[in-house]
């Protein structure tokens, strides 16, 4: 038998076997690249406590601003987008016109910038930073560019009615399969954007995941994969899988596919573990086929997967803001543009 040698740093050992790290938060986000520009990206929306989303639709045209009062940062959509929401009080992932997605994942060690609400820099709110993305930029790189330049200074608050403060971190992905995770660590605006970047989890910060990937990338995942719920082994498990599975351009196959990885790497529901109280269950998931436009929403407590086609939507500017309610178990099945309704749009918590 054959005796493989491994070697580790010191800082990789101590994430690796460290203490677990805060599990109340524990999205998954993953991107397949297949054939023929077959681009998907998936995410699980995992949490501590009942995160209800609706489905929402924006054309382009929609003047918005940062939601931090008379300083804010002002813009016009671009792109028209569709959106899940978290209790319609924020875009938390989305989808574009032009296949660009964005995903919001909790990183509980983020710290922003700080804000002077009265001059300086103006704000933006979490709750709208991956909006304004969607709303403004078709590409990954186009996203980068701009971001790079520090317009504004993200602004967090408490979630309304808990006492937890929100602090994520932002994953973007494009038609042409581009990366990027944009943080913010110790203040500093820290951003990863490589095309090979096609997963995050919540924890820990990306720096640190890719040193994890080091490692694990030298143990077979044929042989081997690490099963617990950590963050660290969905990322390992994520990463091996989005992989391993079928290249092909079949879109019913793609979509499949990508479902099963991203279910794989979720958190079952209701499920408790001694030692981590805050341990999160799996609310929904999202399958975005940028090739298609077509958006897939699963809630755990419903029985389908449903989905919006893009191309049959109305972004056009003036155009209607749809909304496609989601969070009360609703049941539906197959494409449902038709059945999203006009509506106000909701108003992002800010300030």
């Amino acid at each position: 038998m054959e005796n493989r040698i491994l070697t580790i740093t010191t800082a990789t050992a101590a994430l690796l076997f460290s203490a677990p790290f805060d599990e109340a938060r524990a999205c998954t986000r993953v991107v397949y690249k297949g054939p023929n520009d077959t681009v998907l990206t998936a995410r699980s929306m995992d949490f501590s406590m009942e995160i209800p989303a609706n489905l929402w639709a924006f054309p382009r045209g929609m003047e918005r601003n940062g939601e931090t009062g008379a300083n804010a940062f002002r813009w016009s959509s671009q792109y028209g987008s569709l959106i899940a929401s978290s209790w319609d009080i924020g875009t938390s992932d989305g989808m574009n016109e032009k296949g660009l997605v964005a995903n919001l994942l909790w990183l509980v060690g983020a710290e922003y910038p700080p804000f002077d609400r009265d001059g300086g820099k103006p704000g933006m709110a979490v709750s709208v930073w991956a909006q304004y993305v969607l709303d403004s930029f078709a590409t990954v790189a186009d996203a980068v560019e701009t971001l790079r330049k520090e317009e504004f200074t993200v602004v967090t608050d408490v979630i309304p009615g808990t006492d937890k403060l929100t602090t994520v971190h932002l994953s973007l992905s494009d038609a042409t399969g581009d990366n990027a995770i944009i943080e913010y660590v110790g203040g500093q605006l820290v951003i990863h954007h490589d095309p090979s970047y096609v997963v995050m989890t919540n924890e820990p910060v990306y720096e640190q995941q890719l040193a994890i990937l080091a490692y694990w990338n030298g143990i077979p995942g044929t042989a081997f994969l690490p099963g617990t719920n950590r963050a660290t082994d969905r990322f390992v498990r994520a990463h091996f899988y989005i992989h391993a599975i079928p290249q092909t351009d079949d879109p019913l196959v793609a979509v499949a596919s990508v479902f099963s990885v991203i279910r794989n790497a979720s958190v079952p529901y209701g499920i408790t573990t001694e030692g981590f109280p805050n341990l999160s269950s799996t609310r929904w998931r999202v399958v975005a086929d940028q090739k298609h436009l077509v958006y897939f929403y699963e809630n755990v407590l419903t029985p389908n997967v449903f989905w919006v086609d893009l191309n049959r939507l109305d972004f056009s500017e003036g155009g209607p803001v749809l909304k496609l309610k989601a969070d009360e178990r609703e049941v539906y099945a197959g494409e449902v543009s038709a059945q999203m309704v006009a509506a106000e749009p909701f108003a992002f918590h800010g300030l």
